[in-house]
């Protein structure tokens, strides 16, 4: 098959070369993107005159017939025909004759490329946003029903402190909130408009960017017509958003895993959500949980991918950003459906209350509350943490709790120490009296749902 571009060629390209350099296996999911950002193209050359309105009509026309038969699923696809973009202004000519060969008039498959990939991108992240408030929804909707539910609190996978399920839940909320504000941030520099930088120096001919951009909803417009065609910082920011956004679902999943185990048994997760083993019948897996986990790392391995791509490239394009979509199409496709299934498997996790308090209160968790009992009384710090460890190596070497610890046996260590000591070594009063900005009682709890429901749901 003849080639758009085949003017200055004595010979047909290699059957080898066509399956090798082709794009239209990856790249056939931009099509919407391609007819729409041709649709204002066309747009532009009409209304400056560039070509006829006559023209411009019968290209827009030609172009929505194509779209439809894309959806209708009756259009073919043509390896030869190298990408989407040469596949669909070829079916155009077919379509209308030579005027279809105007759509490409002041523009390259430089610029081109690098629009529908901002167009499809600029989708996905108001897209992958949603999942993520999705989940968020959740989160909160396990939050407000815990805020009073004790459960222990870990660091370096120890006991530490007794906290509440709402205060654990809200500190994930925390990190995927973080993530929307990444990929906010990302979208004003995917929102910029390369089209009109041609193949790299711009055009000769009257053009005017400024109302393709409109026509298109973008914010900005490129202002080097050589980055516009070699920029790929976008794709790069969007995948480094997307492996701390996995980062953070794998950490989630991670302790969810550890969580269903029956040495924590602190929460059921939902039979519709785990599979059986193929030879122990008592089995229920976790394998959702785990592919989460597992697919972080092919994330992590497409912005590596992107990365190594772009490091050596002089400018302007180069036929290697051609293996850009591979890794993010890869990337948008994998989050989305993290995001999806763990926001449905979330929903449905039951928790032991009794458990997590059962477990809130062992392994001396009330140690820094008695140490905070002792500053209270006039002790620095670092004496009430000495005298605190003591008491604790004594409790451990008697098998006791401090709770249990009588009144003189305590004042052995600090004649400070009073009976309003044991008001004070609750769980209750351990995390109700939390209420430090950012704390874990159930007051602070209370005010960080409401002031997310107001700030990021705009609920009065």
């Amino acid at each position: 098959m003849k080639k758009l571009w085949s003017g200055s060629f004595n010979t047909e390209t290699a059957l080898s070369v066509e399956a090798f350099t082709q794009s239209i296996s990856i790249d056939q999911r931009l099509w919407r993107y391609d007819i729409e950002g041709s649709i204002a193209h066309t747009k532009m050359l009409g209304s400056q005159e560039i070509i006829s309105p006559k023209d411009a009509e019968s290209i827009i026309s030609g172009l929505n017939d194509i779209a439809s038969d894309i959806e209708a699923g009756s259009f073919v696809f043509k390896e030869e025909l190298e990408d989407i973009h040469m596949n669909i202004e070829s079916a155009l000519i077919e379509r209308i004759g030579d005027v279809g060969g105007k759509v490409h008039t002041a523009r390259s498959r430089n610029d081109q490329v690098a629009l529908d990939i901002r167009l499809y991108l600029r989708h996905e992240t108001f897209l992958t946003i949603e999942l993520i408030e999705g989940l968020e929804d959740v989160l909160i909707e396990i939050a407000t029903g815990h805020t009073r539910t004790i459960m222990p609190g870990y660091t370096h996978l120890q006991r530490a402190q007794p906290v509440t399920l709402a205060h654990y839940m809200l500190a994930y909320l925390e990190m995927f909130k973080r993530d929307i504000e990444r990929l906010r941030d990302v979208y004003k520099r995917i929102n910029t408009m390369p089209l009109g930088a041609c193949a790299l120096a711009g055009t000769t001919l009257n053009t005017d960017r400024a109302f393709t951009a409109k026509l298109l909803g973008f914010d900005r417009i490129s202002e080097n017509s050589i980055d516009a065609v070699s920029d790929r910082d976008f794709v790069i920011e969007f995948i480094s958003s997307a492996s701390i956004l996995m980062m953070h679902l794998s950490r989630m999943s991670e302790e969810m895993i550890l969580w269903a185990t029956e040495e924590f048994s602190f929460i059921k997760l939902p039979d519709a959500f785990t599979t059986g083993s193929s030879i122990m019948p008592q089995k229920k897996n976790p394998d959702v949980l785990e592919l989460i986990r597992g697919k972080t790392g092919k994330i992590y391995g497409a912005l590596i991918n992107i990365l190594t791509t772009m490091k050596g490239l002089p400018l302007a394009y180069n036929r290697d950003m051609q293996e850009d979509k591979t890794p993010l199409f890869e990337t948008v496709d994998t989050i989305k459906a993290c995001l999806s299934i763990l926001t449905e498997l979330l929903g449905g996790i039951t928790f032991n209350v009794e458990r997590l308090l059962s477990t809130a209160g062992s392994g001396y968790s009330l140690a820094t509350d008695l140490a905070e009992y002792l500053v209270k009384k006039g002790i620095p710090f670092r004496n009430a943490h000495e005298i605190t460890g003591r008491i604790v190596r004594y409790c451990i070497e008697n098998n006791i709790e401090l709770p249990q610890m009588p009144l003189d046996k305590y004042k052995e260590f600090s004649d400070k120490i009073e009976g309003d000591i044991y008001e004070r070594l609750t769980l209750i009063e351990s995390v109700t009296a939390r209420k430090s900005l950012g704390g874990t009682s159930p007051s602070e709890a209370d005010r960080q749902i409401r002031n997310f429901l107001r700030d990021y749901r705009k609920i009065s």
